[in-house]
């Protein structure tokens, strides 16, 4: 199992992230903004049938995932220095649905989720303010996706995005600390630093998922987890 996780985040996370599975640091630089330069969420898209990658991508990457045979198609709008253009990526694909801003969407997750239901969103970092546990049950730090989803009938817990850190900007979010795989949910991070975190750790039981803190701390946003098994 790869785990794909910005290379800054705390060292006692990759600790015990690497007991899970083997990492990827992922790093970048002069492409986007520095505070989300390492996100794995802005640079690539965790779909059901392998990653899309930002064609801007660093080629390292592209020869990494190749050589470990993990699939991955190219994407085809290059990433800017600015939102909306650092947002091509940031959707979520589960295995019914793509939830994004579509106006920014690149056009080859389009193409692999023409059979899922789309819902649009305002928000464009979708994939920061999102986490999908399953197809029915999501949380999120993002009021208009939590309408959108209700809307839908699934289950959704909203998060205070307050208490999260970003290094750089007065926030994180909560999609951006987390990664899902095999009824696990890995934080990069302590929900007991979480004011709702009674909330929190209550929904995610009800659900069925079990939580994996990985260091004693507040919150980190490293732009996600992505867990691929191969």
């Amino acid at each position: 199992m790869w785990i794909i996780v910005d290379k800054r985040i705390p060292a006692g996370a990759k600790e015990k992230l690497s007991r899970y599975g083997s990492l990827m640091e992922f790093e970048s630089s002069g492409i986007v903004y520095d505070a989300i330069s390492g996100h794995p969420d802005i640079f690539m898209c965790h779909t059901d049938t392998g990653l899309i990658l930002a064609p801007d991508t660093p080629k390292v990457y592209f020869d990494f995932f190749t050589k470990q045979n993990i699939p991955f198609k190219t994407g085809k709008k290059i990433l800017g220095k600015k939102y909306p253009a650092t947002s091509h990526y940031n959707a979520v694909v589960s295995g019914k649905y793509l939830i994004h801003n579509l106006k920014y969407t690149d056009t080859a997750i389009l193409d692999v989720c023409k059979q899922k239901i789309h819902l649009d969103t305002k928000q464009a970092y979708t994939r920061c303010n999102l986490l999908a546990l399953d197809e029915h049950n999501f949380i999120t730090s993002d009021r208009n996706i939590e309408k959108i989803l209700l809307k839908q009938s699934l289950n959704v817990l909203f998060v205070c995005p307050g208490e999260i850190l970003l290094p750089g900007f007065a926030n994180g979010f909560f999609g951006g600390c987390c990664g899902v795989c095999q009824k696990k949910i890995y934080v990069i991070g302590s929900l007991t630093y979480l004011n709702s975190k009674n909330d929190v750790i209550g929904f995610i039981e009800r659900c069925g998922f079990e939580v994996i803190e990985l260091y004693d701390g507040k919150l980190f946003d490293a732009g996600g987890i992505f867990i691929i098994n191969s």
